[in-house]
């Protein structure tokens, strides 16, 4: 596994032109450009807010519009991650079947490329967390961390996700549709404490198991309550991203030697 992150740290030159490249091509084309980088976060969040805030809101959150685009703006990043890289390898086949070309520089490309656009949308929460009087303290400084977990996490899964998908294609699809459960045991239009006061099977998915509830209550936690976040919680999403690191790393490894003959 360390051989594998050192050759992406070894090809850093090249993983960063393929970003910046990918940052490039993925609006291009289109009358507003870069913008959608800002527009399509904005959009889903209005959209969510309008439906959740009628039929099934947080009694006990104000400005509830502020605190679901705080636990939005990462989930995007996620799911995007994971739907994008789960075709990393299929989609970069010309890349693939050249011989010193290595492949896991496509899945990191898509972790980086969706990482850098989270953290361009990031100024948009400024002014709704103005409005809100949401404090700006010190538990700030605590962002970056979690930020870095949350990419050591999306990497990990679609390291491996990426070199299932090249030999079994139903992979992608079901993705897709596990995302969507995925959300909903997220606590992104719930606070913790509502998981908390529902069924306590429920709460323990929602914030011990799925690791992205424990980083979105982090983002809530930091953003929208101004506090620190879990730290013990934080701590086991860390070592659970190490876990999958190494699965993952063993499942690439394994499919490796295949890529180019499958694609």
């Amino acid at each position: 596994m360390l051989e594998t992150l050192s050759e992406i740290i070894h090809h850093r030159v090249l993983v960063w032109s393929l970003v910046q490249r990918s940052l490039a091509v993925r609006y291009r084309g289109s009358v507003l450009g870069f913008v959608w980088t800002f527009l399509n976060p904005l959009c889903v969040m209005l959209v969510y807010t309008l439906v959740f805030s009628i039929f099934v809101r947080d009694p006990s959150i104000e400005h509830y519009g502020t605190f679901v685009f705080c636990g939005l703006l990462p989930w995007i990043w996620f799911s995007s991650v994971l739907l994008e890289g789960s075709n990393a390898i299929v989609g970069g086949g010309t890349l693939i079947t050249k011989a010193l070309f290595p492949p896991q520089i496509l899945p990191t490309v898509t972790s980086l490329a969706h990482a850098v656009n989270f953290l361009l949308s990031l100024p948009m929460l400024l002014p709704f967390l103005i409005q809100a009087d949401r404090p700006f303290s010190w538990p700030l400084l605590a962002l970056p961390l979690v930020i870095a977990v949350q990419l050591l996490l999306t990497f990990a899964i679609v390291l491996g996700v990426s070199a299932l998908n090249v030999h079994y294609r139903d992979v992608q699809h079901i993705l897709g549709n596990l995302l969507s459960l995925w959300f909903f045991l997220t606590p992104v239009i719930y606070s913790e404490e509502t998981a908390q006061k529902r069924y306590w099977v429920f709460y323990v998915v929602v914030t011990k198991i799925n690791p992205m509830g424990a980083l979105v209550s982090a983002y809530h936690d930091i953003l929208y309550w101004g506090r620190f976040p879990n730290w013990r919680n934080l701590g086991l999403v860390t070592l659970g991203s190490v876990l999958i690191l190494m699965a993952s790393h063993g499942i690439f490894r394994s499919y490796r030697d295949g890529f180019a003959e499958e694609i």
